[in-house]
């Protein structure tokens, strides 16, 4: 089955992690059909050497640069009109791939014709992915897949593959900052898409202590009952989960820093 992987970028993104990023995805056993990078906004110029090189090294790849940042559920939602085949794998610019990351998804689409989306299990490093710090877990089965969406995100973003038709059948990516792939997963699930995680760990993500300081304070907080919200309108969570996942939210984001690391460290990873 041919595939493409999309991906966007802007300026403030770690020209050396866009490197090992790249250099993962040019060691996949199935190489893409296809990479599709969004420049969201104007990038510096070691990010665009960075981009050369990767033209270089995968000649699949296909960029489409924007003036303005506008934002990942806007880049996401453009980028994913732009590719060509009916399989699209997202990937972060920052994250690495396992080599047979691409190998195995495909395999399950193509045991499984009903599949619309799978993705897979990370493990979370810092500086080397000799440095594992710990693994970010999801359900696999589609029936703990949807009992999990109703009070947490059900997926690793970085790690799925779905099919390009039922993700724009969905509604495709949408403004819904730091919450547009739950958001997007719960109109799937709504819609009665099939959706799994294969028990495999398929990709390293990277962690530092700026993802936790992200995750704070009373904007995020906003943000996150906002999405929360609208997830529950389309029956994805009941009201009582939506009030629970709000106030843990709330309690969460509002903790030092500090506090909030250790606690998606040690109660929400493994």
């Amino acid at each position: 089955m041919q595939f493409s992987v999309l991906m966007s970028i802007y300026k403030k993104e770690n020209p050396a992690y866009f490197s090992e990023c790249i250099k993962s995805l040019a060691q996949q056993t199935l190489q893409p059909d296809e990479i599709v990078l969004i420049e969201d906004g104007k990038l510096t110029d070691e990010l665009e050497r960075v981009v050369s090189e990767f033209q270089n090294l995968c000649p699949q790849l296909t960029v489409y640069r924007y003036e303005e940042n506008r934002g990942l559920g806007k880049a996401l939602a453009d980028g994913l009109l732009k590719c060509s085949y009916p399989l699209v794998a997202r990937m972060d610019t920052d994250d690495v791939a396992f080599p047979d990351r691409f190998e195995r998804q495909v395999k399950a689409f193509e045991e499984d014709p009903d599949l619309a989306l799978c993705g897979g299990q990370v493990l979370e490093f810092s500086g080397s992915t000799d440095n594992v710090l710990r693994r970010k877990l999801v359900p696999t089965e589609y029936e703990d897949v949807l009992r999990y969406a109703r009070r947490r995100n059900p997926f690793n973003h970085p790690s799925v593959m779905f099919k390009k038709d039922a993700v724009l059948a969905a509604g495709s990516y949408q403004h819904m900052p730091y919450f547009e792939d739950y958001y997007l997963w719960a109109r799937m699930l709504a819609a009665g898409d099939k959706c799994i995680n294969l028990s495999d760990f398929i990709l390293y993500f990277r962690a530092g202590e700026e993802v936790y300081q992200r995750r704070g304070g009373w904007s995020y907080v906003g943000d996150a009952i906002h999405a929360r919200w609208a997830i529950h309108k389309i029956g994805v969570s009941g009201l009582f989960d939506f009030l629970y996942a709000s106030a843990g939210q709330t309690l969460v984001s509002l903790m030092p820093n500090k506090t909030r690391g250790n606690f998606y460290r040690k109660v929400l990873r493994k």
